[in-house]
């Protein structure tokens, strides 16, 4: 049930605790920054690794059977088929509001038009000697996206994975979800599905799910390519499972960073922030400021917002417990200490965003001006929001076109091209102690062709 509070109940409810912390300082700033990044690490990971093992070993051997027992004992329901029919995805996406339809297809339109400008291109490069050599993109056979359920719905993220996987040529995508007690997965998602092209939906979740999609069940085929973000079981399944299949990333819990100065607007710092915390208690959203007015006044405006805030608890222990704010000496040290975190997301609520932008190294999305919120790239900006979470833009970008794709060298040496590094390759092999590669080369320099 919902919970909806008054703004007195929100002041009672932060007594002891600050609701947001705010620190001055790099060196305190840098120790926060690290303690947010590693907040799923340590313990809380062990123990979640050995469940998901003993779940993938026991998908793995036992398929369909231990599919429907884990989805009773954690989603709560029967399943006698786990597949929705397709039917079902029809009369969802019909049933959809007509408002809801047009806002579904115009982010469709936006997602497909950006993603249909990274499809990469085929190299055939013809050598000084007669040689071609080459580089063959082409899309995998079968993807599977995973889309959360529980907390909340999420066919944004049906759109962003399943548009770059039409995007690339990819044959079948087939999509997995967790259901509600009665067997039901939300309708909007599934009407994401329809319009996407998506016809094999199974109402599975968790670890379990994506054991099903890497090894493939009696009922579910068994994928190239797993995307899509999940909770802690369902990132360290990922994990386990890369190497049989690919992935997209070991995405975390979601986060954003603003930097902010004199001309950022206080509401919108705060509704920004709160848009992050919403998503899981576990969500992160940081401040980077300096102008402390903003920053000493930035505590009650959250407070305010949060009354009559329809996730109230949640949005409260994730900003309690990973929120912060951090008033720095000038633009300079904010760009080093957001490099250093690496955010997901990162709003640049300063004067001069575009000029601020080229000096950012490490972000996963950069939302640039007080026109550009986090939410409009959740929704239809038009880039992924599948991004990397947890310091990993420091060497990993968005979900794209690329991840439903692999590309194949090809080699096409001509006789002369042979005869002009044959004695080079015969020298290298040697320096590497590896025989048979010399006499590979040496056989065919012996025999007439």
């Amino acid at each position: 049930m919902t919970q909806i509070i008054n703004e007195e109940e929100v002041e009672k409810t932060f007594p002891n605790k600050p609701i947001i912390k705010l620190v001055e300082g790099t060196e305190e700033a840098t120790s926060e920054l690290k303690r947010i990044t590693e907040r799923t690490s340590g313990t809380i990971q062990e123990q979640a690794i050995k469940v998901v093992k003993d779940i993938l070993q026991n998908i793995s051997e036992r398929g369909d059977e231990a599919l429907k027992e884990y989805t009773s004992r954690f989603d709560g329901f029967l399943a006698e088929s786990l597949q929705v029919p397709s039917d079902a995805i029809l009369k969802a996406w019909e049933d959809t509001p007509k408002t809801l339809q047009d806002s579904l297809l115009l982010a469709k339109k936006r997602i497909e038009k950006f993603h249909s400008l990274q499809i990469p291109k085929n190299v055939i490069y013809s050598g000084p000697h007669g040689e071609l050599l080459g580089r063959r993109w082409s899309p995998v056979e079968k993807a599977g996206i995973y889309v959360p359920g529980g907390r909340a719905a999420y066919p944004s993220t049906v759109l962003m994975n399943a548009i770059p996987a039409y995007v690339a040529g990819v044959n079948q995508t087939i999509m997995v979800s967790p259901a509600n007690p009665q067997g039901e997965i939300n309708q909007t998602v599934l009407a994401a599905a329809h319009i996407t092209g998506i016809n094999k939906v199974f109402r599975i979740g968790g670890a379990q799910a994506i054991g099903a999609l890497a090894n493939g069940t009696q009922s579910i085929p068994k994928v190239d390519v797993i995307t899509g973000p999940g909770n802690i079981y369902v990132t360290l399944a990922k994990k386990n499972v890369y190497g049989k299949v690919g992935i997209d990333s070991l995405a975390g819990p979601s986060e954003i960073l603003i930097i902010a100065d004199q001309s950022a607007n206080l509401e919108h710092v705060a509704s920004d922030m709160l848009a992050q915390s919403e998503h899981d208690p576990l969500a992160s959203a940081i401040l980077l400021t300096t102008d402390k007015t903003l920053a000493k006044s930035l505590p009650k405006e959250l407070e305010r917002q949060l009354t009559n805030h329809p996730r109230f608890e949640i949005c409260k222990k994730s900003i309690q417990d990973w929120g912060l704010i951090v008033i720095c000496d000038d633009l300079e040290q904010c760009v080093k200490l957001s490099d250093a975190f690496a955010p997901e997301h990162l709003e640049l609520l300063v004067d001069d965003p575009k000029t601020l932008s080229e000096s950012i190294k490490n972000a996963g999305a950069i939302f640039l001006g007080s026109w550009s919120p986090e939410a409009i790239g959740d929704y239809l900006g038009g880039p992924n929001h599948t991004l990397p979470t947890s310091g990993t833009a420091r060497f990993a970008g968005a979900l794209g076109v690329e991840t439903f794709m692999k590309n194949t060298s090809l080699i096409d040496f001509s006789k002369e091209a042979f005869n002009q590094t044959k004695d080079a390759v015969i020298e290298l092999a040697r320096s590497e102690g590896l025989h048979s590669h010399a006499e590979s080369i040496k056989i065919r320099d012996l025999k007439s062709f």
